[in-house]
């Protein structure tokens, strides 16, 4: 069974919803409905958040707090953050469909203490198209890579079924790698200004599609996530050698180059960023540093 997970920053829980939630266990029974399915997470307005649904998650297991008995921990994974905050309201009504007839001003009191709750998968279908909708849009495909002639038939399927076919797939769809690397890209190269951060290079081509590309820094074969903090924006020869551990970062964002394995030619592409790579503006999206260290770690073994 699907579910709704209320997540905030400031709540006091130790949340890192990328890969796991903290909840008191009067939340466990229906937590439990929704293990092996997926969830939402979604940010009130109270605390500063941003009122509305802002992610997706696949709910693999819950422990138990070994420090707090009475709270648990619910370690998710597939984690993709929506294209856009999806408000709790849809044209006619609410995506919830319990809240169609409660008051605005009592939305807030009725979901107190129901920050785990169930929904319905078409409930489920709705939120998650609303939230993947530029994905999925067929004008952007050309810019996404989602075009015919980028993608394979079956996920050529996926992105052009009408909306009724989609939502019956919408699982097939949350875990298409073609289709989450799209989503992935967009956020990254967005977070970049479409430029790499090593060379500062900015192109764009005649379909609008910028060439820089988005790189995982901790690979999602690894394990890693598909989030803006686990991605940098590096153009094509840049992306080949991140990607083989023959350059990578230091914990202050500046650049290490295996120089007795890079080419000599190839080197002049980092002389302006050994001390710090180029940076998005919002220090929210800069690389988070576990996933920094990891990609070192590998890079200090070859």
């Amino acid at each position: 069974m699907k579910a709704i997970f209320d997540t905030r920053s400031e709540s006091g829980y130790d949340d890192q919803i990328v890969e796991r939630y903290h909840f008191p266990n009067r939340y466990l029974a229906e937590a439990e409905k929704a293990l092996g399915d997926w969830i939402v997470y979604r940010e009130p307005r109270r605390g500063g958040g941003r009122s509305g649904y802002v992610a997706v998650a696949r709910l693999l297991r819950i422990d138990s707090d070994p420090n707090q008995p009475d709270a648990s921990y619910a370690r998710v994974t597939d984690f993709l953050a929506f294209d856009r905050v999806v408000p709790l309201r849809r044209e006619g009504g609410f995506h919830e469909r319990q809240l169609d007839f409660v008051h605005s001003a009592l939305l807030g009191s009725r979901l107190r203490g129901r920050s785990v709750r169930t929904i319905s998968d078409e409930e489920f279908s709705g939120i998650v198209l609303s939230g993947i909708s530029e994905t999925l849009d067929p004008a952007n495909a050309l810019r996404l890579g989602l075009d015919d002639e980028s993608v394979d038939s079956k996920t050529a399927s996926l992105v052009r079924a009408p909306f009724e076919e989609q939502e019956r797939r919408i699982e097939q769809i949350l875990v298409n790698r073609k289709i989450r690397d799209a989503s992935f890209r967009e956020k990254v190269i967005e977070a970049y200004e479409s430029t790499c951060a090593v060379t500062g290079m900015r192109l764009v081509n005649g379909g609008g599609r910028v060439e820089a590309q988005a790189a995982h820094i901790w690979s999602v074969q690894d394990g890693g996530p598909d989030v803006v903090q686990n991605g940098i924006a590096l153009s094509a020869t840049v992306h080949w050698l991140f990607d083989r551990h023959l350059i990578s970062l230091t914990d202050g964002f500046g650049l290490l180059v295996s120089h007795n394995r890079v080419p000599s030619e190839l080197q002049s592409l980092f002389k302006n960023q050994l001390k710090q790579i180029r940076l998005p503006k919002d220090r929210n999206q800069w690389p988070h540093l576990p996933y920094v260290q990891h990609h070192r770690s590998v890079y200090m073994s070859k």
